[in-house]
């Protein structure tokens, strides 16, 4: 990927509001994708280095594979945004759909992948999430081999099942699952990572790129980029740190200063 070396990797997440099929769909596909697109430039011209883009509006998620429209839908946004700005893209489909999403890649032009239960298991809202480690790597292999996975280690809005440490999970993640990076987030969007957990992973995989996954600001920042690789942020950097507002290349600008100048 072409990511700048050495550097602090900021990458903007772009919430997708409800797709068709989901409960809150609006109807009009033509306004997603130009919000989509919006939210992307606003990102590029801030300085960030890479975009997400994720299904966040289709709540209630699927604990397994989205339906066909999801994936349709989020194709067509996905190719109006590689056509718009030239910033490395990936795709989060929530809420573990790893296949959907490396196909995404496949047919957009995508560069990597998140995948919030990769190895083990979760208890989560939408139930028990295993890890597909097997099915996915071999399904990389087929359609996208170039396309990265960025794994979630104990992901946000979820709890472990066992008893295993988050140590030995982001182990298992990397040297038994083969992922390119990690991820810590804290218990949801929007809440910051726990810095404990943060080092436990540091520790236990200090060769691995690691990123942060939620609640991620301007004023917390410093603390975290001497532990980490890079952020994945979305909530702090929409207009007046509202989720709901569109992004702000100015919140996105003084976040990307301050990586810089870490």
């Amino acid at each position: 990927m072409n990511f700048p070396t050495g550097k602090k990797l900021l990458l903007g997440v772009v919430h997708l509001p409800p797709l068709p099929g989901a409960p809150r769909w609006g109807g009009d596909l033509t306004q997603v994708v130009k919000h989509a697109v919006a939210d992307a430039r606003a990102y590029e011209a801030g300085g960030a280095h890479a975009l997400f883009i994720e299904n966040f509006g289709d709540v209630p998620f699927s604990r397994s594979a989205v339906g066909p429209e999801t994936v349709a839908a989020m194709a067509a946004v996905g190719c109006a945004v590689r056509a718009a700005v030239r910033l490395p893209l990936g795709f989060n489909v929530l809420r573990n759909d790893a296949r959907a999403a490396l196909a995404l890649c496949a047919a957009c032009a995508g560069s990597f992948v998140r995948i919030n239960v990769h190895t083990g298991a979760m208890i989560t809202d939408q139930g028990i999430i295993e890890g597909h480690a097997y099915d996915t790597l071999r399904y990389r292999q087929t359609i996208c081999p170039g396309a990265e996975i960025y794994a979630d280690v104990h992901v946000k809005h979820a709890v472990p099942l066992g008893n295993g440490t988050i140590a030995d999970a982001a182990r298992d993640t990397v040297e038994r699952g083969l992922a390119d990076a990690l991820i810590v987030s804290g218990t949801g969007t929007g809440v910051a990572a726990n810095r404990a957990d943060i080092e436990q992973v540091r520790t236990a995989c200090p060769d691995s790129r690691l990123l942060l996954g939620s609640g991620v600001t301007l004023a917390n920042a410093p603390e975290f980029l001497g532990l980490v690789d890079g952020f994945i942020v979305g909530s702090s950097l929409k207009r007046g740190g509202r989720l709901a507002n569109p992004v702000d290349p100015r919140r996105v600008a003084a976040l990307a200063k301050v990586m810089r100048n870490h």
